[in-house]
């Protein structure tokens, strides 16, 4: 199977936010027998069949109860569809991410469902779940355009909020973890550890006692991000924070990040943001 990123179809969601019911048998059907990548991020929570499927390259099987999570960069694939299936799904569109940026709500869901896609509910936690998502469809046809996008980020962090409860309480932290995915959570951690002092790909390999194209290849797989993509998530999540909620100076927010000068600081802002630190503060 060649998951060469360049010639994968891409997913995405024609509005900020999309919930519904109508993933049936024959939409997925579309998808069996080859990969396509994410761009947006979607929740599925399945009440009913079963799904055997390829998440970044990891075989999984949904059924009744499971809560599915899949960033943006995830790679999947349909293999098999047994019985009639129910299924709700919540997504947010790869534009809006990248306009509002990654959120710490965010972030942590990351880390908790690395490599665990898919946990599965109490059947009373599916009920609470499923009417949840009933309210926000009856939201979602109620509202107009210009209110549903008012409250996108807000829907946004609860949902994020919400997937790390999920796994909290379920205490998914202490199951045993493969090779690959401790040393992508091991990763994981320095980076949030170390973001804001190094940017460089092999100073984390080389702290983990591996190879850099090693490392590469597992958070590749596990995530389907980047090494380079995952710090970036983090720097400009902190680099964002800071242009909005305090008055520093971008010279001194480029320090606190560690950047050799303003330049690089605002042509490496511009790469993961599309424009200038200085147009973000003023938008």
């Amino acid at each position: 199977m060649d998951t060469n990123e360049k010639e994968l179809p891409k997913i995405d969601l024609p509005e900020e936010w999309v919930i519904g019911t109508d993933i049936n048998k024959d939409l997925l059907n579309l998808y069996t027998h080859y990969p396509v990548r994410l761009k947006c991020e979607m929740f599925v929570l399945c009440i009913r069949g079963e799904v055997k499927a390829l998440i970044n390259l990891n075989e999984v099987q949904v059924h009744a109860n499971d809560v599915i999570t899949l960033m943006p960069g995830t790679i999947f694939q349909i293999n098999e569809i047994i019985g009639e299936l129910k299924i709700y799904f919540l997504g947010f569109s790869s534009s809006f991410i990248e306009q509002s940026g990654q959120s710490h709500s965010m972030l942590d869901a990351i880390f908790l469902t690395l490599g665990r896609p898919v946990i599965t509910l109490k059947p009373e936690g599916t009920i609470m779940m499923e009417q949840y998502l009933q309210m926000v469809i009856a939201m979602y046809e109620k509202l107009n355009e210009k209110v549903r996008h008012w409250i996108t980020p807000n829907l946004y962090n609860d949902v994020h909020t919400g997937i790390s409860i999920l796994y909290k309480s379920r205490q998914y932290d202490k199951m045993p973890l493969s090779k690959s995915e401790l040393l992508c959570r091991n990763f994981m951690q320095l980076v949030t550890q170390n973001y804001n002092q190094t940017r460089n790909v092999g100073w984390y390999a080389k702290k983990l006692d591996i190879t850099h194209a090693h490392l590469c290849a597992v958070v590749k797989q596990i995530t389907g991000k980047t090494c380079a993509d995952v710090i970036a998530s983090m720097v400009i999540m902190d680099a964002k924070s800071q242009l909005k909620s305090t008055n520093l100076t971008i010279q001194a927010i480029s320090d606190s990040l560690n950047f050799a000068s303003i330049s690089f600081f605002g042509k490496y802002f511009k790469r993961y943001v599309g424009m200038s630190p200085l147009e973000y503060r003023k938008k």
